[in-house]
């Protein structure tokens, strides 16, 4: 079937980026035809769109067949390159079945294609440690099989595209977002399966036309040189509204201040990084984190995967052929590798190297003169455009710089994270959650592979730091901390429930609970002086940071270090992320932000410590008001607890217990309880015994008040609590 072809824009390369050597880049050849860019999803024109999107789709789903031409008998795909991942029947397959997986979640359509297939194709193994070997064996179909398997979902789509209803624009609530996820997906995997390819034995793969590597390799390495880069602001996150399809962790919002440093003018090439495999880099445990080390004594690693030991020399494994080493190439390693090599360059001048920050990355970017106005330059070796290798690392200049972008990956010294305002996808709430576990780094400016989304300057790809992508690195030289914000989400059920009972949605109409007692408290203390307040048995902290919007100073004390770490991490970062319990092993991805509470301004005033409300330490004293929620009937000692809690208010202070009065002997023994239980024959409530303990010192001025609240534990199921509320003042002497 014909399409129409996709009109040529411009390129989004400022005029400095060209080529050192045009004539380098093919010489004596034609320029292959021109992968297409990721699309403009606003285009008002409906049945313009819908050209787009088709030739989008066929363009990928083409080319990736056209990858697996490479394999060179039945049995090359079913033989798994790597244990750490599934063989290449599986990817042949996968990037189809995920089409079909997302166009049911977004009902686009209504049943499936192949149930087996499907449920093999599914789940792919792309997240595992170095040592954790996958054992799991499948009947795999045969590539016929799977082959016919794509073409019906070819026609599936293609007939979703030509006819299903279309409103523009396309963003991620639309239906539509499902195709343009597929297609971005089999452009990941379009690269992922190229290294695999490279990792195969070279008896399993053959030569492709259409992957033929860049014949350049003989050309010297230049010599790599520092250049200065201006420190300066970084803003970057895309919009909600953005018209280029983006994954969820380019959204939301990040800022940061760069202070000055040195970039290397050239990626590292493979002649530079020589030195430091002869200098015995690989052997001179030194030089690598511990992580680094470990992985280094497991693979037992002499040199860089891609090399090969010669008796003529070193040679280098390309996708389906080995070639004499080109030395102007970039050198293409895995971050322990590179963080090795930054820390034998610092030890031998004497220099702080390391690899760049993201933020770094995105200086550099912005000082080479690079521009992104919704598609990716063509002025470097990206998007398949140069032919299916890398290049000389002085081929492609930008600004005073080469390979900004392209050529290969670039490492960093940031674990992925997710900027404020992130969300996941609903049909795709995995893609990158996994990560944010502090042991992907991200890698940015995309390789001679990278096309469609990973090409463009918002896109945060990241890697366990041993695994091989096309991956190289540039080195910087700076004083400055390599510091990333967290990615952490908490996944402590109990924990999560309090975080979101703290900082989370109201449900069924009943106001937040902690925002509530503060605003009691406060309205309380009247004409009181407001210097200091004590948040006893604090929690994650959500009184504390309220209290603080009209007292001078506010402690959050609690027993549990645990809880008091969401309250600390609030101050530090001014955001809490953690999970919560969908149904079954489900889950959702929340984050909550001290600004969008309206409490963004109460961090100075508010500091948190860990402490047993039984036995305060003294410097707990002097407090104008005394907060205790839901805490007496959790104390092992509350009778203690009442009769010296006095010494820590001022005469005329405040004191407001809250509690449902649950007594439960796992937390308190029975013969502690302070009410609850028959005395004298007659009732003798809770209420009774604050009365009784607290006489002698306070006088109570308001409640017994019943204040809700709710604490979700899933979806579906709340618990709905009362708590009386008390208040009581301090009697002078």
């Amino acid at each position: 079937m014909t399409t129409a072809p996709e009109p040529a824009p411009e390129s989004a390369m400022s005029s400095t980026a060209a080529p050192a050597n045009p004539a380098a880049n093919a010489p004596g050849t034609a320029s292959p035809p021109r992968f297409s860019r990721t699309p403009d999803l606003a285009d008002p024109d409906v049945q313009r769109l819908r050209v787009t999107i088709r030739h989008y789709f066929l363009d990928t789903f083409d080319r990736y067949e056209s990858l697996f031409e490479c394999l060179a008998s039945e049995e090359a795909y079913t033989i798994k390159p790597i244990a750490l991942r599934h063989p290449l029947i599986f990817y042949f397959g996968h990037t189809a079945t995920f089409f079909v997986n997302k166009l049911l979640l977004t009902r686009m359509i209504d049943r499936r294609l192949d149930h087996r297939l499907e449920s093999m194709f599914a789940v792919g193994v792309d997240e595992m440690s170095w040592d954790d070997l996958d054992d799991t064996h499948y009947d795999w179909p045969t590539v016929a099989e799977v082959q016919a398997y794509r073409d019906r979902v070819r026609a599936l789509v293609l007939d979703l595209i030509d006819h299903a209803p279309l409103q523009s624009p396309i963003d991620w609530a639309n239906p539509w977002w499902a195709i343009i996820m597929g297609i971005e997906h089999e452009r990941i995997h379009l690269e992922t399966s190229s290294v695999l390819i490279r990792q195969h034995a070279l008896h399993h793969v053959r030569p492709s036309a259409a992957w033929a590597p860049r014949g350049d390799t003989a050309a010297p390495a230049p010599a790599n040189a520092l250049v200065p880069v201006a420190g300066g602001a970084v803003s970057v996150g895309k919009s909600y509204d953005s018209p280029q399809y983006g994954w969820d962790n380019e959204y939301g919002r990040h800022e940061a201040q760069v202070e000055d440093f040195q970039a290397s003018r050239h990626l590292v090439s493979n002649a530079e990084f020589l030195a430091f495999v002869e200098s015995g880099g690989y052997l001179n445990h030194h030089n690598w984190g511990d992580e680094g080390r470990e992985w280094l004594s497991f693979s037992q690693a002499q040199h860089p995967t891609f090399w090969i030991k010669k008796t003529q020399g070193w040679a280098l494994r390309l996708m389906t052929e080995e070639i004499p080493m080109p030395w102007a190439w970039p050198v293409e390693v895995n971050y322990h590798e590179a963080k090795a090599f930054c820390n034998w360059k610092a030890s031998e001048t004497g220099q702080p190297v390391r690899l760049p920050t993201e933020d770094e990355w995105y200086r550099l970017y912005d000082a080479a003169g690079l521009a992104d106005p919704g598609e990716s330059p063509m002025n470097a070796n990206l998007h398949l455009d140069h032919g299916a290798s890398s290049c000389p690392v002085d081929t492609w200049r930008h600004g005073d710089w080469y390979d900004v972008v392209g050529n290969v990956w670039q490492w960093t010294e940031t674990p992925t994270y997710p900027f404020d305002g992130f969300d996941v996808h609903p049909i795709y709430d995995d893609f990158t959650t996994p990560t944010f576990d502090g042991r992907h780094n991200l890698i940015k400016g995309g390789s001679w592979v990278s096309c469609g989304n990973e090409a463009v300057r918002a896109s945060r790809y990241a890697f366990r730091r041993h695994f091989f992508q096309h991956a190289g690195f540039r080195y910087v030289v700076s004083h400055a901390p390599a510091v990333a914000p967290s990615g952490y989400y908490e996944t402590d059920k109990l924990m999560s429930e309090y975080a979101e009972f703290h900082y989370g949605d109201e449900y069924f109409g009943v106001a937040n609970f902690s925002r509530t007692l503060a605003a009691m408290a406060i309205e309380a203390m009247g004409q009181r002086p407001r210097r200091r307040a004590l948040d006893l048995g604090c929690a994650s902290g959500r009184a504390t940071f309220e209290l603080a919007r009209t007292f001078d100073a506010v402690t959050g004390v609690d027993f549990s270090a645990r809880f008091i770490s969401q309250g600390v991490q609030l101050i530090q970062t001014g955001q809490l992320r953690y999970t919560l319990a969908d149904e079954g092993e489900l889950v959702l991805y929340k984050a909550r932000t001290l600004a969008e509470l309206g409490l963004g301004d109460t961090v100075d005033r508010v500091e948190f410590y860990q402490g047993d409300a039984c036995n305060l330490k003294t410097q707990f004293t002097g407090y104008d008001l005394v907060l205790a929620a839901n805490l007496i009937d959790r104390l092992y000692d509350p009778a203690k607890f009442l009769d010296q809690i006095h010494t820590r208010i001022v005469p005329g202070g405040l004191l407001m217990i809250t509690s449902p009065y649950t007594w439960l002997e796992e937390h308190t023994p029975r013969a502690a309880w302070i009410g609850g239980f028959k005395k004298d024959a007659e009732n003798y409530t809770t209420l009774d015994g604050l009365q009784d303990h607290l006489g002698r010192h306070f006088r109570l001025i308001d409640g017994p008040t019943e204040v809700p609240f709710v604490i979700r534990e899933t979806r579906r199921k709340f618990q709905h609590t009362l708590s009386e509320v008390t208040i009581w003042e301090r009697l002078p002497g």
